[in-house]
């Protein structure tokens, strides 16, 4: 038990019934995606925005002016076989949660490319105002790059589907504070003019456990 000056210390009724309120008020695992969210995904009208999936640290991005869209290990960082597995899961599960998708835009980096052919959500196009800030050198540097990936998440989808877009952390955080996790989508509207509202931030395993619901 803590103590002050020797004694019991004798916290604030007020402290204690706020801590209660933050307990009870915080989401169960699995929340972020809720009955009311596929719905409205089915509906369309969204931008999801999928950080790739896992890879292997013990690589390493080798390559900076030329071949950076390279597939090769001793090249470039590629997924992980977990990577690979969790990627093919989550395509899995929007599939069945019949989540329509008009348009899969990547980073031309291998392993956003990898990700988004094994989401399997789609045909995929590879898009510059993707590509890993870290070469953002191709995409006009960074600020044109932030200029272009908001740009993509500001745009409506055709009528009755949803954007899907697979990139990287850092990129997110280039038009946000929040770095999306590995395989993980943030959902967001856009509004028609110019702008966005994130809606939902959703990990893999929280796919996977609305789909086994259905």
């Amino acid at each position: 038990m803590s103590t002050v000056a020797g004694g019991p210390m004798r916290l604030p009724r007020a402290f204690i019934a706020g801590l209660l309120l933050f307990w009870l008020g915080m989401p169960a695992p699995g929340a972020a995606v809720e009955p009311a969210l596929v719905e409205a995904l089915r509906a369309g009208g969204y931008v999801l925005y999928f950080r790739h999936a896992a890879t292997e640290w013990s690589q390493a991005d080798r390559r900076q002016d030329s071949g950076w869209e390279s597939c090769a290990p001793a090249e470039m960082r590629q997924l992980s076989d977990a990577g690979r597995d969790t990627a093919r899961r989550v395509g899995e599960a929007m599939r069945r949660l019949r989540i329509p998708v008009a348009r899969v835009l990547t980073s031309e980096f291998c392993r956003t490319l990898e990700t988004a052919r094994l989401l399997n959500l789609g045909p995929v196009e590879t898009h510059r105002g993707l590509v890993n800030t870290t070469h953002a050198q191709h995409a006009g540097g960074v600020e044109s790059l932030a200029r272009r990936a908001r740009a993509l998440l500001a745009t409506v989808p055709p009528a009755g589907s949803n954007t899907v877009l697979v990139s990287h952390g850092n990129v997110f955080m280039l038009v946000s504070d929040r770095r999306p996790v590995e395989a993980g989508a943030v959902v967001l509207r856009p509004d028609g003019s110019g702008g966005f509202e994130v809606i939902a931030h959703v990990a893999p395993e929280e796919w996977l456990a609305l789909a086994d619901r259905q």
